[in-house]
């Protein structure tokens, strides 16, 4: 994605805090033998600095291609909302629309996991990610209910090579237009208006 200098994170602590409250994107992979890219949306578990790690059913037709090339890419975008021509400018005629979002791609090396003790391990972190209060039985390879499911799934430990982060929010225009198209997507309140707010209003104070 095209990142202009004004759109990019201010530094690792930016979209490392920003990714850290969200939990389901794409992973991509290039296609085998000239096809094209596979996406699929997942959940992920991300560690805060390194390293990915998620499952998928075995049958996903992603792992052919990851045994293929082992270099894939985690994206998640967020925080999104569609910007009128006239709140960029003082007529709908002489302005340009855009698009507000955060977006981060984490390039990443693929670790195929297929051992037993190997994908309940990421099981347990997962389960204790996204159901910290649930009761999540006994996770054990060799008993308990899970153990003879894990063999319909693979595990995947992504470790992460390079970060494309960008928040896009128009920091390079004068505060006084950001501020008018705040006030905009407070009033207007669509699903993502409030998040895109946040976010650009977070860039203004700390820029």
């Amino acid at each position: 994605m095209l990142i202009h200098p004004w759109d990019a994170a201010r530094d690792e602590e930016e979209w490392q805090t920003w990714l850290r409250t969200r939990d389901f994107g794409q992973l991509a992979a290039n296609g085998v033998n000239g096809g094209p890219p596979i996406l699929v949306p997942t959940h992920f578990l991300f560690d805060g600095d390194k390293e990915v790690v998620l499952h998928l059913a075995r049958p996903n037709p992603i792992w052919a291609a990851i045994e293929a090339c082992p270099a894939v890419v985690v994206s998640v975008h967020d925080d999104y909302a569609y910007i009128p021509t006239g709140w960029r400018a003082d007529s709908p005629e002489t302005g340009v629309p855009t698009s507000y979002y955060a977006s981060v791609q984490l390039t990443c090396a693929a670790e195929i996991v297929d051992d037993k003790e190997g994908k309940m391990e990421i099981l347990r972190r997962q389960l204790a990610h996204h159901q910290p209060d649930g009761d999540h039985g006994e996770m054990r390879s060799d008993a308990g209910p899970y153990h003879r499911m894990v063999s319909a799934l693979r595990g995947l430990r992504l470790e992460v090579v390079e970060v494309r982060a960008k928040f896009k929010f128009d920091d390079h225009r004068p505060v006084e237009q950001r501020e008018r198209i705040a006030a905009e997507l407070a009033a207007r309140d669509l699903p993502h208006d409030a998040g895109a707010r946040a976010q650009q209003l977070r860039r203004l104070v700390t820029g």
